[in-house]
């Protein structure tokens, strides 16, 4: 019984369409082999799974009651092949930061889409863990923030430029047009990561690197103004904080692609090139 999932696939399907022609044809057999296999089920099972005349067929009462589990049994099957097929894929492990989420899926889709394809598990992580998990080699690469640790080797640079100025709602410049260098003055700056804001006033305060999700609590908590790129601005809505423009020069955060020199694969190298193409096009 355990290996009759080819019987069991005859009969769902005549059970679909009560019709041993039909169910037949769909499967791309014979009448007399869907028959067979029937009747070879019925003999497994020890039960008798259709009443059959000249002019229809009909599910027995065991029949509808074993229905379920035959489909319940495909459907396993099928999940079954689907997920030995992934796993027999060859996969890298890539840790990223929120903020670059859209490249990472722009990633994933590109690897997927060659041939043979290349699974990506992501695991989105700040820069301190990333940079940890790569050490540990619990992930092929990871997107950091730069300078990246020297053990590690870096590609494909880009940048992200910060261009706005999160403020508590009720901040003096919650209602500006633009905020400059001299708003800055004596201000708590929150700078995600390890890296101040280079170039700006007022006073840095770091918080949890690259989390620029818990810094945006800490501005609605009063703690702090956060310099933000609008690639974020443009996906969060909140009440307690407002987006001002920041016209203070060239502001940016620069990011690679990093992996450890002793872990070089083919996947990794495609990985790379991956990252190079989803940079210069969408």
């Amino acid at each position: 019984m355990l290996l009759m999932l080819r019987e069991i696939h005859c009969f769902t399907r005549v059970a679909d369409r009560l019709s041993f022609s039909a169910a037949a044809a769909d499967l791309g057999m014979s009448q007399p082999a869907m028959s067979q296999a029937i009747t070879r089920l019925e003999r497994a099972a020890g039960v008798k799974l259709f009443d059959r005349t000249a002019r229809e067929v009909r599910l027995t009462a065991e029949g509808k009651a074993l229905l379920p589990y035959a489909e319940q049994m495909l459907e396993s099957a099928r999940a079954f092949t689907a997920e030995a097929a992934r796993l027999a894929r060859p996969t890298i492990h890539l840790a990223y930061p929120p903020l670059v989420g859209t490249l990472a899926a722009r990633i994933v889709r590109r690897l997927a889409g060659r041939n043979p394809p290349i699974g990506v598990e992501l695991t989105v992580a700040g820069r301190g863990a990333a940079a940890q998990a790569l050490t540990d080699g619990q992930v092929s690469a990871a997107i950091l923030a730069i300078p990246a640790p020297a053990q590690f080797v870096t590609a494909a640079r880009f940048h992200v430029t910060v261009d706005h100025l999160a403020v508590p709602a009720g901040h003096r410049l919650a209602s500006a047009q633009k905020a400059g260098a001299a708003d800055l003055a004596g201000q708590v700056l929150l700078t995600p990561g390890t890296r101040p804001w280079t170039g700006l006033p007022g006073r840095a305060r770091m918080v949890a690197d690259d989390d620029f999700a818990a810094a945006l609590d800490l501005v609605a908590a009063g703690a702090g103004l956060l310099p933000i790129p609008q690639l974020l601005v443009r996906s969060i809505r909140r009440d307690d904080v407002r987006f001002v423009p920041l016209d203070t020069g060239d502001l940016r955060i620069t990011y690679a692609l990093a992996w450890s020199k002793d872990q070089v694969t083919p996947e990794l190298m495609a990985l790379v090139q991956a990252v190079q193409d989803a940079l210069w096009t969408r």
